[in-house]
């Protein structure tokens, strides 16, 4: 009998902590959960509030105490006129009125949901009292910036830019990084090291000498000096790349070889088939890269205006029409829809590749 006890006992024992273990594992997912919603809400409030401002108009924005959200004070149509609508305390009940006639001290309502009942006088100042707002979006912001702005124009410029210098990078990276993963040569490691350094170069430092160059070439106002440096490949790619290459397994290229396959056969055939993930990755970064770029269009392109992107084309816009942040919000987020897009319909690929980049080989 006692162990019989002591074994129920136990067993008591095991399940409340069993159960007290449940428990914190769900306070901990729970609070996890949480921290992680309070992240993004925090995140994408700047894009949210963008989205909104886009459809508002310029009187909405400077509404004094306006919503968040594009809105109008409610109005009410009533023998032909249009009046403002009030919030009202009546008999300790607050009804949202029409103002049919003002007065300092009296005023005269209609009820919007029943006209024909006639008009409530209400004793007081109606300019004490607050308006109700009417959600009433300005969806024909994006429509006047897509004129103003010339956007098709900028957006021709931008995706021909982006995607010309796309292939350019990838195909030059490829061929750089399949090099440094697969062939043996004298200095390469001391050649992948410089080319790595090159990552902590400023900018600005090379700035200087590389505008002098294409401005002694007559590159300066055309496209060359954005798109030809991207032939020659760059180090963060091509690290990538590289990274991903070393986790191919070798002895597919020494099976292709030989049956007769060259390197470059190796790399077309056997190589790129298993590294999609990562070529995706870097042709999203690029590709954003690209498109996001402003001072090197700003820098060989000021001189034509035919030939600037949305970057710079969008700056110049936002210094004309400053007074109206909706035309500006609705422009940044036009600009912004196709790498979304993108980033949506490549994400899981896209997470792929810089996991397995990430993997030390």
């Amino acid at each position: 009998m006692r162990m019989d006890a002591a074994g129920a006992a136990s067993a008591g024992l095991a399940r409340r902590d069993a159960r007290i273990s449940r428990t914190l594992d769900r306070t901990r997912t729970l609070i996890l959960t949480l921290t992680m919603v309070a992240i993004a809400i925090a995140f994408l409030s700047p894009l949210a509030y963008s989205a909104l401002t886009s459809l508002k108009t310029p009187e909405q924005v400077t509404q004094p105490n306006s919503p968040l959200l594009p809105s109008d004070p409610a109005t009410f149509d009533f023998e032909g006129k249009t009046y403002d609508v009030y919030y009202v305390p009546v008999d300790g009940v607050t009804r949202e009125l029409a103002l049919v006639k003002k007065g300092r001290q009296q005023s005269e309502f209609v009820d919007p949901k029943d006209p024909a009942a006639g008009r409530i006088v209400w004793d007081g100042s109606w300019r004490t009292l607050d308006q109700p707002w009417q959600f009433a979006p300005e969806w024909g912001n994006y429509a006047e910036v897509w004129d103003k702005i010339q956007f098709p124009r900028l957006l021709f410029n931008t995706v021909a830019l982006a995607l010309i210098s796309l292939v350019g990078t990838v195909g030059s990276c490829i061929l750089v990084a399949y090099g440094f993963a697969r062939f043996r040569f004298p200095g390469r490691n001391l050649l992948f090291t410089l080319l790595i350094a090159t990552i902590f170069l400023p900018a600005a430092v090379t700035l200087i000498p590389t505008y002098t160059i294409f401005a002694k070439l007559g590159w300066v106002n055309t496209w060359l000096p954005l798109l030809v440096p991207a032939f020659f490949a760059n180090a963060y790619d091509v690290f990538l790349l590289r990274q991903y290459f070393l986790t191919i397994p070798r002895d597919l290229d020494e099976a292709a070889t030989i049956d007769g396959a060259g390197p470059m056969r190796v790399l077309r055939s056997v190589v790129l088939p298993q590294a999609w993930p990562v070529i995706i990755a870097v042709s999203i970064f690029h590709f954003v890269y690209a498109w996001n770029d402003y001072f090197g269009p700003l820098i060989y392109l000021s001189g034509a205006r035919d030939l600037q992107p949305l970057q710079v084309g969008l700056a110049n816009f936002n210094g004309i029409y400053y007074q109206n942040p909706a035309f500006i919000q609705a422009g940044t987020m036009m600009t912004l829809l196709i790498p979304v897009i993108l980033f949506v319909i490549f994400q899981r690929v896209f997470t792929r590749g810089i996991v397995i980049t990430g993997v030390e080989k």
